[in-house]
């Protein structure tokens, strides 16, 4: 049907090794209408959050590897993954590398381009999943 958008279906997990260097953040979506004279008017934009996660940890060469592997597979942000929150897995800080578990699994993209920082010995990458379902 024209005009239907199709639900993301993620056909991978990102590692465990890789899900526990990101830190939760929310973000709820507002309409914000500001006047002249100083008076705002917002509206709910949505009824839940959006759930955001960014790369917190300086990573090995390894795990850098791994990251830009994981990225290039699925294209940057064009293809949805699921992603384990550590903090939100029964039990905590379990991955089930399948995807089957449901605690704590989110559907996910990247949200941002590849931005990478290189010093002796570690790398800094800035880099972005956002909620998709």
């Amino acid at each position: 049907m024209p005009g239907s958008i199709l639900t993301a279906a993620p056909v991978t997990v990102m590692p465990s090794s890789l899900s526990r260097a990101f830190a939760h953040s929310r973000e709820y979506p507002v309409i914000d209408n500001e006047y002249r004279n100083g008076e705002s008017q917002r509206s709910v934009q949505a009824t839940t959050s959006r759930k955001k996660w960014q790369l917190t940890k300086r990573l090995t060469p390894a795990q850098l590897q791994a990251l830009r592997n994981f990225y290039d597979a699925r294209k940057g942000a064009h293809e949805p993954f699921y992603f384990y929150d550590p903090y939100e897995a029964s039990p905590k800080f379990s991955h089930d590398p399948t995807g089957a578990a449901v605690a704590g699994r989110y559907t996910v993209r990247f949200n941002s381009d590849w931005s990478q920082s290189v010093t002796p010995g570690r790398s800094d990458v800035q880099i972005e999943l956002i909620e998709v379902a």
